[in-house]
């Protein structure tokens, strides 16, 4: 059987594939490229040694789907595919609502076509909204996200929880993470944002290693220790064990389960600068500008319940989080190479970003490609 994973050539989504092809599994990956490189997906299969399938498309695309649900025997689905930004979101609520909630909705109803019920969603600690106890447990109060972005996943959600409740087939994961950060410690795949970083290290490390003047520290007048927003930030090595922890769960765990993936431990802004210069030996630049819509003061996870159901708990702290990104950053100091951008309003068509079905064999060979 395989496992299925949307947005697998994206940043969260590449190094899940290259654990769970380590863990022994088959893999499809489906990506629209829209914030990603097929690159990643190259260097996983060079880390693994193993051919990784991947199919260029968009999760809106029914046909698309309805082909790769026939002609691959998948069991499981990890649904990382969606727009994250949530700066961005903010201005283009519109297109986070179609490409994060439409999108999974088009998803299930392929998956339900299929006879395939198994699905972990990548759901986030924004639908807690601004949360004024910490630390926030999966019973803590949704329902007021501060953006579009997390509307979008508190949405998904309550799709999620009224399909499960249609249908006891269902067996789903909503895994809200904190902040994903940090990269391989081969250094060979990480995050790498399109245009200019919205999220904390990777603005960090662009600074240290000169693509970008100076960090924006949004707002330092919060009320936290030192005025700046405090989060609770996550390794991208322990967040994909959290996904392999849920899913040996599901097969035997019908509904709808919610576990939070953090490690419950709240760093600044302005910390997180400071522990990036110590260990990259790196000045980072900074300018404080006003606070930035839809943030929030402060965030960091209670975890335990995902200690006590999954047997799952993050095992690197901030130490190795900034030196595996700093790795990546100065052994990539302009990301993946041949990077493209994909027209949004292209997105979601079918055939618009190659005839479809398009699906690509990579191997470690780099010169065997073959596409299908």
């Amino acid at each position: 059987m395989t496992i299925l994973v949307t947005g697998g050539a994206g940043y969260i989504g590449s190094h899940m594939v290259l654990r769970l092809i380590e863990a022994g599994h088959d893999v499809a990956v489906i990506d629209n490229l829209c914030n990603a490189s097929r690159e990643s997906l190259e260097r996983v299969s060079q880390l693994t040694g193993k051919e990784v399938t991947f199919i260029e498309g968009d999760i809106r695309d029914r046909s698309l789907l309805d082909y790769v649900f026939t002609d691959f025997e998948i069991s499981d689905v990890l649904h990382f595919a969606g727009l994250k930004s949530v700066g961005e979101s903010v201005n283009e609520p519109l297109a986070y609502f179609e490409n994060n909630v439409a999108g999974t909705i088009t998803l299930c109803q392929a998956m339900m076509a299929a006879g395939i019920f198994r699905l972990v969603f990548s759901s986030s600690a924004t639908v807690y909204g601004d949360a004024t106890r910490m630390p926030l447990s999966e019973s803590a109060p949704t329902g007021q996200p501060t953006n579009a972005y997390g509307h979008s996943k508190l949405m998904v959600e309550e799709v999620l929880r009224k399909l499960s409740r249609s249908d006891p087939r269902w067996s789903i994961a909503l895994l809200r993470y904190f902040n994903p950060v940090g990269a391989h410690p081969s250094g060979l795949i990480g995050e790498d944002p399109s245009g200019k970083p919205n999220n904390l290290l990777p603005f960090i490390s662009q600074v240290a290693i000169g693509r970008l003047p100076a960090l924006s520290v949004f707002g330092d007048d919060y009320p936290t220790p030192d005025g700046t927003g405090v989060r609770d930030y996550i390794h991208v090595m322990d967040l994909v064990e959290g996904h392999l922890a849920a899913m040996r769960v599901l097969a035997d765990r019908p509904g709808v389960n919610v576990w939070n993936l953090g490690t419950g431990q709240g760093y600044s802004v302005l910390e997180m600068v400071r522990a990036f210069e110590m260990i990259s030996q790196r000045d980072v630049a900074y300018r404080i500008v006003p606070r930035r819509d839809g943030d929030i003061a402060e965030c960091w996870a209670d975890a335990s319940l995902a200690a006590n159901e999954l047997g799952w708990k993050a095992q690197r702290g901030l130490t190795e989080m900034i030196t595996d990104t700093w790795r990546w950053q100065s052994n990539n100091p302009e990301g993946y190479p041949s990077k493209r951008a994909v027209r949004r309003d292209n997105l979601g068509k079918s055939g618009s970003i190659n005839a479809l079905p398009k699906i690509y064999l990579i191997d470690t060979t780099r010169s065997n490609r073959v596409a299908s």
